[in-house]
């Protein structure tokens, strides 16, 4: 059987992608440099699970000799291997333009030369929309909601004119317009899913990537937590589980999907200000959180809430994890992997599962 190849299937997304893959009897290729905190933990875990169903190669998505070579045989690629942090961009724009923009690029020709039919799907971002600076926002309940009907209904869709902030914002939609492009020009099944904010197990986060896992250990460790601009902003933030179904659905549905976008998050459904996330954090951990406050940063959106319709029609995806219920869990993983105390009342998650089924 050939294998699956992902492209930093030993990052969060990646490694739960792998898992799910294996469990249905695939065999899968991991490319990853394992650069980042975690990721050489979430490869032993998905080896020790799933044994000689796993395949690691170690390599940098800029090593296009590496990379063409994991893809030469493989019978579909997920490519989440990308630099992901706004601030790294501005700080390194030369390294953020030859991973994000070349690692795709080398990827997209060692497919495209390979010939044949071998469907991509890119992990792109809601990045490439920018600030949204053109809408007008009334600020409720500690949260910003939409003056737009449309968008307060049913979010931000993908009909949106795109519009690049901050060298990541330029890179991550470049690339998403690459991949795009070479189902038009060359007849290539790729599809893109511009991903709002994902959270779940096996998630290392940082501040500047994985913020809701990133909010919960500092909780957990009884550390602040920094708040850029006034914490009113929302997201839509979408359980790892449902993201993996989303990938494993596009592969499925290439042929339906191929040279299509579509955005991948919660919804309003599961829109929530920083703010309110932090007030349920304190509820799962026992005491308020602390939070220091500093300014906006470049590129920062004070409201992103995905218009998933398209993918939900077009996927056929599975009804999204209640954020609260999602959050919860997360919290239960991160305390069990410190190995840190959690003090969640049994009333509190009764709570948030009655109100995930409301």
């Amino acid at each position: 059987m050939a294998p699956i190849l992902i492209t930093g299937g030993a990052g969060f997304i990646g490694s739960n992608l792998a898992d799910r893959l294996a469990r249905d009897g695939h065999r899968v290729r991991i490319l990853d440099a394992l650069s980042r905190a975690g990721t050489e933990r979430n490869l032993a875990w998905l080896q020790h699970n799933h044994g000689e169903r796993i395949e690691f190669v170690r390599a940098d998505i800029r090593d296009h000799a590496a990379v063409a070579h994991a893809a030469a045989d493989a019978q579909a690629v997920f490519h989440f291997a990308a630099q992901v942090a706004v601030t790294t961009s501005l700080d390194d724009p030369a390294e953020d333009f030859a991973i994000n923009i070349g690692g795709t690029f080398a990827l997209l020709e060692a497919l495209r030369r390979r010939g044949g039919q071998v469907p991509l799907i890119f992990a792109s971002t809601n990045k490439v929309y920018g600030d949204l600076a053109d809408l007008s926002f009334t600020l409720s309940d500690d949260a910003y909601v939409p003056d737009d009907p449309a968008v307060r209904e049913h979010g931000v869709a993908e009909t949106r004119p795109l519009d690049f902030h901050t060298p990541y914002g330029v890179s991550k939609g470049a690339a998403d317009q690459y991949v795009l492009d070479y189902a038009r020009s060359f007849g290539m099944p790729t599809c893109v899913l511009r991903m709002s904010c994902i959270y779940g197990r096996r998630q290392m986060g940082t501040e500047d990537q994985g913020w809701v896992a990133h909010f919960l250990i500092r909780a957990l460790e009884r550390r602040p937590i920094t708040l850029y601009g006034d914490g009113c902003q929302v997201r839509d933030i979408l359980d790892v589980a449902n993201a993996v179904d989303a990938y494993v659905q596009a592969w499925r549905r290439i042929d339906r999907v191929k040279g299509r976008a579509f955005n991948l998050g919660g919804g309003p459904a599961n829109a929530v200000s920083l703010r309110r996330l932090l007030d349920h954090i304190g509820e799962l951990v026992g005491h308020p959180v602390d939070v220091e406050w500093s300014n906006w940063r470049a590129g920062d959106q004070r409201y992103f809430v995905a218009d998933t319709r398209a993918a939900e029609a077009a996927l056929g995806l599975q009804p999204k994890v209640d954020w609260r219920t999602g959050v919860a869990e997360l919290a239960r993983w991160l305390a069990a992997e410190r190995r840190l105390n959690l003090p969640i009342a049994p009333e509190i998650v009764a709570s948030s599962r009655r109100m995930a089924a409301s």
